[in-house]
């Protein structure tokens, strides 16, 4: 019995052994603190630090680096500014090396003029995005700040030339410094690629000294002058082809002032790529456009029909057509009162009022029914001015010299005497107006006169004629040669002294030609008649 018992005991202690022995494998292997539950980390005791050094965690990779922000394309240039850089890159550049191979002065005086041609880039590209300052206002302060860099650099250049005139290089400065006005070709409207072709020439009157002195002996200074003399070809060539009457700015652009301002800070603030990092984030994108709202438009109702079909629709309504009209009463019609009549006027904006026709042009007054003009006779510089003399008691006696010319107009029954050698006399719009001269340096020209009577007493070249009714001349022994020229002229007398007497010999002018065909000579023949009595 005691033996059962003692037996039963043993084997329910081993059994309680396994049992705690296998709750205490589970409690170590799996025990862990909820992460969510801070109560419990805090009233867990700390655990037991080790002696043996713990392995420091491993340092944390480095982020990867961004990918580099998309760069917004560049606004393309438009062709004129292209060519112009190939211009600057080719033929300014290759004469700048050349330049900057004698060095000197030569260099410093080129890096001038490339400087001007890179800032009269600038003001090209200007020029396409605005549009042309008012020359006559406030904007021409505009403009001269915008050519202000160019004129600038110009003076520079003939400033190097001026500070050194005992230089043994004077005559490259003198070519350049010549000729530099070139860049002035922005400035003007009309053909400025002749301005160019002018500078040039300029340019080779000193330039054509360095060849002739340099000839078989300095290729180098031979090199730069052709150098220089193609700068001015090609540049006359662009501007041939893309300005040939001026730079048309741009009519539809923002103000030049706006223009300018926008590029100088879009190239002074354009940030440059920091070392071994990626290029700060373009901008926002801009917002869209608006929603577009669309409204259901009504479509107008068709109305009535129009044209000749319309007509004809109304009649074929017979005596239907006359049936929407009124009886007029008599106080209502206009020919039977005359208070109507003056008070009926037709609204001018009215759509079926026909486009009045021009009215006829005014008839010009007779002479006897215009209001005369004082007589005038005055020197003005050194033009005398002689109108509107009628019948004068006695004749006009005028002292002239050899830059005196004089304009006779609307004088009639007068007689002029001119006392000295002048330049020229004009005669318009006279009649019966005597004319005597000494002597002439040019001609005298007559106009739309009748009855003139003309006396020279010393040499006069040449007399005009056109359209004169009626004329004498009268021509002294030393004028016997003058030259008569005619047109629309009729009844002119020419007075030459002939023979050993001195009488005047008068000859008629010839005031009709018969032409025909020559078909041997193959050429229109031209003969004066002649009437025979």
């Amino acid at each position: 019995m005691a033996t059962n018992s003692m037996h039963n005991l043993t084997t329910l202690i081993k059994r309680l052994e396994a049992a705690t022995s296998r709750l205490e494998d589970i409690a170590q292997s799996t025990f862990e603190l909820p992460q969510a539950v801070p109560a419990l980390q805090q009233t867990l005791p700390p655990a037991p630090v080790s002696s043996a050094p713990t392995p420091a965690p491993p340092a944390p990779a480095p982020p990867a680096p961004a990918p580099p922000a998309p760069v917004a394309p560049p606004e393309p240039l438009p062709e004129s500014i292209e060519e112009f850089d190939n211009f600057i890159s080719q033929s300014v550049e290759n004469w700048a090396k050349i330049s900057n191979a004698i060095g000197g002065l030569v260099a410093e005086q080129a890096a001038k003029v490339v400087q001007g041609f890179k800032e009269q880039r600038k003001f090209l590209l200007i020029t396409t995005k605005a549009k042309k300052p008012d020359m006559s206002g406030a904007d021409m302060s505009v403009f001269q700040d915008l050519v202000k860099p160019i004129g600038d650099l110009m003076a520079a250049v003939g400033n190097i030339k001026d500070s050194n005139r005992g230089s043994p290089v004077y005559d490259n400065l003198a070519t350049v410094a010549e000729s530099i006005l070139a860049l002035a070709w922005v400035t003007i409207d009309a053909r400025p690629f002749k301005h160019v072709e002018e500078s040039l020439g300029s340019a080779q009157f000193f330039g054509n000294k360095i060849l002739t002195a340099n000839k078989n002996k300095d290729d180098r200074q031979v090199e730069w002058v052709k150098a220089y003399y193609q700068i001015f070809r090609d540049l006359a060539d662009y501007v041939k082809n893309y300005f040939p009457n001026g730079i048309p700015w741009n009519p539809k652009g923002q103000p030049a002032a706006e223009v300018a301002k926008a590029l100088s800070s879009a190239a002074s603030t354009t940030p440059a790529p920091a070392s071994g990092g990626a290029p700060p984030p373009p901008p926002p994108p801009p917002p869209g456009p608006p929603p577009v709202l669309k409204i259901n438009e009504q479509k107008p109702e068709p109305g009535p029909a129009a044209g000749f079909n319309a007509v004809f629709a109304e009649l074929n309504k017979g005596e239907a057509v006359t049936k929407g009209l009124r009886k007029v009463d008599k106080s209502e019609m206009t020919h039977k009162n005359p208070s109507l009549r003056a008070g009926s006027t037709v609204p001018e904006n009215s759509s079926a009022v026909r486009g009045k026709s021009p009215a006829p042009g005014k008839k010009p007054k007779p002479e006897s029914m215009r209001v005369k003009k004082p007589p005038k006779k005055e020197l003005e510089g050194n033009k005398w001015t002689i109108e509107n003399f009628d019948s004068p008691t006695s004749p006009l006696e005028i002292d002239v010299s050899l830059s005196h010319s004089l304009l006779i107009s609307k004088c009639t029954n007068t007689t002029i005497i001119l006392k000295g050698k002048a330049n020229a006399v004009t005669v318009e719009n006279t009649s019966r107006l005597s004319l005597v001269v000494d002597s002439l340096v040019s001609t005298v020209d007559v106009v739309k006169s009748a009855n003139f009577a003309l006396q020279v007493l010393g040499t006069i070249p040449t007399v005009l004629m056109d359209q004169v009714d009626g004329a004498q001349v009268y021509l002294s022994k030393e004028s016997s040669a003058t030259r008569v020229f005619s047109s629309k002229s009729a009844g002119i007398n020419l007075n030459v002294i002939a023979g050993e007497d001195g009488d005047y010999k008068e000859i008629a002018l010839p005031g009709q030609i018969c032409s025909w065909f020559d078909e041997e000579k193959g050429d229109v023949v031209n003969e004066i008649v002649s009437h025979a009595g």
